[in-house]
């Protein structure tokens, strides 16, 4: 079962109007009446705050094979090491396979979202920690089988579940991931050469610092060198390592080193109490007395007034829209 919703004109953080940026997603997560029992888990974040960025393609892989509402329950079940994907009562029901074909029929638009949202805990859809069952006993080790495929076939796709979104580290690194993503995908759809990908590479750097400045170091170095080989060679290598970079959360130790190096931009352009002032900030927001926008909030405000080209160019103080309100909450 596929729906789409409409996609409308939102305004992207130091850019133009933009659509609506392309995410999969489960199905009952928009409020469709797919799951075991008829029922849904509609998520009103998902619906009505992401959606008002995001265009959601809704699919549910247990209806698409055909189980039906309401349908007996299935789940994992390890069998001699093997994870398979059977029915709760009768384990005759064996949808492994089924499963795992609904994601492989499906790449012709997986290739096209930019992220996907999935339900938690679900045999077919969850990401990672579902329940395996094995000779009575239960660990959460498991990933459903649509999802695992879909991550097995495109590794640098964001994904995430819709529980953890609820955490708010969590929930802005996914986020963020996306509307990279998104650049990614425009780079590649506009004139694209090395002075394109340099510059990406440069407008999104302190935003890679903020979750880890040695692999950032070593991707900078990399991509320095990565000219001796040929562009449409290295570039999905790049993805990789980029989003291998930004899966890792941010931490507060250094999203601080991340803003005294922005800092240091305005070095010789702020006065002393104004100095002070974002010092201040900064330090009490590495206390945990004040979240990631009053620092970054200031810093904005200075540079409108004392204009820097490459701080003016970098992705780090506006990294999603501010209707977001991510950085209100770390």
């Amino acid at each position: 079962m596929i729906s789409d919703t409409q996609a409308r004109q939102h305004g992207d953080s130091n850019s133009g109007p933009r659509h609506k940026i392309p995410i999969g997603i489960s199905s009952c997560l928009l409020g469709e009446r797919v799951r075991f029992d008829g029922g849904h888990k509609r998520n009103s974040y998902i619906l009505d705050t992401l959606g008002q960025y995001f265009a959601y393609r809704a699919y549910c892989p247990e209806m698409a094979i055909g189980l039906g509402v309401p349908r007996e329950t299935i789940r994992l079940v390890d069998v001699d090491g093997a994870i398979r994907v059977r029915g709760s009562k009768n384990e005759s029901l064996d949808v492994s396979e089924q499963l795992e074909q609904a994601a492989h029929s499906q790449a012709h638009w997986h290739r096209e979202i930019c992220g996907y949202i999935v339900k938690k805990d679900s045999p077919s859809c969850g990401m990672e920690r579902v329940k395996v069952y094995t000779a009575g006993h239960v660990e959460r080790r498991g990933s459903g089988a649509y999802t695992r495929v879909l991550m097995d076939n495109f590794p640098d796709l964001p994904v995430e579940e819709e529980g953890r979104l609820g955490d708010a580290a969590l929930r802005e690194n996914f986020v963020q991931r996306v509307f990279i993503f998104r650049r990614w995908r425009e780079m590649l759809g506009a004139e694209f050469g090395w002075r394109e990908l340099t510059e990406f590479h440069a407008r999104h750097k302190y935003i890679l610092y903020s979750h880890d400045q040695e692999l950032t170091r070593e991707l900078g170095r990399e991509l320095a060198d990565a000219h001796k080989q040929p562009l449409l060679d290295y570039a999905p290598k790049y993805l990789s390592s980029l989003m291998k970079i930004l899966k890792i959360t941010a931490t507060r130790k250094n999203h601080v080193n991340t803003l005294q190096h922005i800092r240091g931009y305005l070095k010789t352009e702020l006065d002393g109490e104004d100095k002070r002032e974002l010092s201040e900030s900064i330090e009490n927001y590495r206390l945990g007395l004040l979240p990631l926008i009053v620092p970054i909030t200031l810093l904005r405000h200075h540079f409108r007034r004392n204009p820097d080209p490459y701080i003016e160019q970098s992705w780090y103080l506006r990294p999603h829209p501010d209707e977001l309100m991510l950085l209100n909450t770390l």
